[in-house]
């Protein structure tokens, strides 16, 4: 980054803090999620895209109204046919997938990022949508007043597509191997802190097996802001900065881990990479 992006990148950081020190239930999602891609690409118009945001929630919400008893059935179809907003099948890895303005330029995106954008449009247009974070993917729920009664849906963005039960069982087979039955614990609304946290965590992964480490531990950072008590991520930020060679800083974090969870599943591991940095950070001196 030149100068001058870094501190567009630190201004960024600076906004998503503010926005998510509301109260949950206040934190503007697809702002917070705007923001996020402003300190990965410094520069973006996140107001222009707010304004984008508005221009296709109020389309949305002219759909639904004109829609009569059917209004998930032609909020759907607005999201994904009309506005044509679909899973990236082909590059599901790529980064950009996780930056909501790219999302919207393109079209394309992971399904937390594509439930970001439902969800703003379909609070748009009237509905009550909210997220559900189910192990290894991402839908929403969506509630709409038909007639006198409410009409409840899941709807899987990523493959454009009402869902049922049976759905989210095979879902969750493809991630337990058949030995989790689907319950309640799996269908509950997640927070807009859990969602942030989800795709930041994304990104992370995405960043970090691109050895990316600089860009994953930004997006580390910003977890940890979200939740400092998410002791996972004092691992991984640990293991992020010893591989940016910060021998004595992922030390501390490594330490700081173990402290908090000595009878953790890894933690004799950590342990031998403490000592090992350690060392490193010995030889440095």
């Amino acid at each position: 980054m030149t100068p001058a992006d870094k501190l567009l990148a630190a201004a960024a950081r600076r906004r998503f803090g503010e926005l998510i020190a509301r109260p949950d239930a206040a934190i503007d999602l697809a702002h917070a999620a705007l923001v996020v891609a402003a300190e990965e690409r410094p520069g973006t118009d996140v107001d222009g895209y707010r304004a984008r945001l508005l221009e296709l929630g109020l389309a949305a919400r002219a759909r639904v109204a004109g829609a009569g008893g059917d209004p998930v059935g032609a909020l759907n179809r607005f999201v994904f046919e009309e506005a044509g907003f679909a899973g990236n099948q082909e590059n599901y890895y790529d980064p950009r997938n996780s930056l909501l303005p790219c999302v919207i330029d393109e079209r394309r995106g992971i399904p937390i990022t594509l439930s970001v954008v439902y969800m703003e449009l379909g609070r748009r247009a009237g509905l009550d949508v909210e997220g559900v974070g189910l192990p290894g993917h991402f839908v929403v729920r969506v509630r709409a007043q038909v007639g006198g009664a409410v009409e409840t849906a899941l709807v899987d963005p990523f493959n454009r597509r009402v869902v049922g039960p049976d759905d989210c069982q095979q879902l969750l087979d493809t991630v337990y191997g058949g030995q989790v039955t689907l319950g309640e614990e799996h269908l509950r609304a997640a927070s807009a802190r859990e969602i942030l946290a989800r795709l930041l965590r994304n990104l992370k992964a995405v960043y970090a097996q691109g050895r990316r480490y600089e860009r994953a531990l930004a997006a580390t950072d910003r977890i940890l802001l979200l939740d400092p008590e998410a002791r996972d991520e004092r691992r991984d930020r640990g293991a992020l900065l010893g591989q940016l060679g910060r021998y004595a800083d992922a030390a501390r974090e490594m330490q700081s881990y173990l402290a908090a969870a000595p009878d953790a599943p890894d933690a004799a591991l950590v342990t031998e990479q403490l000592k090992k940095l350690r060392l490193q950070a010995a030889g440095l001196n």
